[in-house]
């Protein structure tokens, strides 16, 4: 099968990534298979690995790392896929505290979508700067 930029994976992915940047989380965990796994992980040898199971851990998670996204900041790049799995490249700025500075968080994420079409497996690759 071939990689398209609007394939069914790529929509869904696109989706669930355009409703966390803006605080929509009902609509962030409506994506999420039930038994979804997420990990994340940066060069950075400070920055917290995430391997997180469940919608509610990954629930948490998300919305600890996007509250501190700067609104109206995240965008997909772009993003490649098939029926089943997708590739997006997401840039936005974070701010993780009042004092905190204000940092460019670009990731490559990796989607895996289950039978029903949600988000089973999420890999993300965060580049800080």
């Amino acid at each position: 099968m071939s990689l398209k930029q609007n394939s069914a994976a790529a929509d869904v992915a696109r989706a669930h990534v355009v409703a966390w940047g803006e605080r929509d989380y009902e609509a962030a965990r409506a994506a999420l298979a039930d038994d979804v796994w997420v990990t994340a992980i940066a060069a950075d040898p400070t920055f917290p690995k995430t391997d997180l199971t469940g919608t509610d851990a990954y629930m948490q998670g998300l919305t600890q790392y996007a509250d501190g996204v700067v609104p109206g900041s995240t965008e997909v790049v772009t993003a490649v896929g098939d029926d089943r799995q997708a590739l997006l490249f997401v840039n936005a700025k974070a701010k993780f505290g009042p004092d905190a500075p204000e940092l460019d968080a670009p990731s490559a994420r990796m989607y895996v979508l289950d039978e029903s079409g949600k988000i089973k497996i999420e890999h993300v690759v965060f580049f800080l700067s």
